[in-house]
């Protein structure tokens, strides 16, 4: 993925793929460091705090794993290698959450390991980044059960 790395961030919905209840099929990462004992968090530019790097599934990406490495890219500046299939996670917002915005959705998460993170990235000037324990993410996801899942999922040392 190194040689293609998009300086811009894709935007808007027109490419999504969505599952066979309408569900927005989107994918996204749980990076760790190398010794597993931390994980990188990035800013939410809709709602505030801290949530993991993820988006859309694109119908021109021929993985969810593919879409993934993107997302990782264009939110947190890193460059990433798939260590583990952290399998699909509900949506496990209430109802009232769900917006036009921020339709029903199904995730497919994956563990990755850190290669590099870059100092120049599509998102830097929307989001910042942050490497935490396990203790301090899963305090800062709590009000993301779909990301706190995931986060549970990864084999960072709890």
């Amino acid at each position: 993925m190194a040689h293609d790395l998009a300086q811009t961030a894709r935007t808007g919905r027109d490419n999504q793929r969505y599952g066979a209840q309408g569900e927005r099929l989107v994918a996204g990462v749980v990076p760790l460091s190398n010794d597993k004992t931390k994980v990188l968090v990035i800013e939410s530019t809709r709602r505030g705090g801290w949530v993991l790097p993820k988006g859309g599934w694109e119908t021109d990406e021929g993985t969810a794993q593919e879409a993934a490495r993107r997302e990782a890219w264009e939110e947190a500046g890193i460059v990433c290698t798939v260590l583990k299939d952290l399998g699909t996670v509900p949506d496990m917002r209430a109802p009232s959450e769900l917006t036009p915005k921020a339709p029903k959705a199904a995730y497919q998460f994956y563990e990755v390991r850190v290669d590099r993170e870059a100092s120049e990235w599509p998102e830097k000037d929307k989001r910042g980044r942050q490497w935490m324990s396990y203790q301090q993410a899963k305090q800062a996801l709590a009000s993301r059960l779909e990301l706190l899942e995931a986060l549970n999922r990864s084999s960072i040392t709890k």
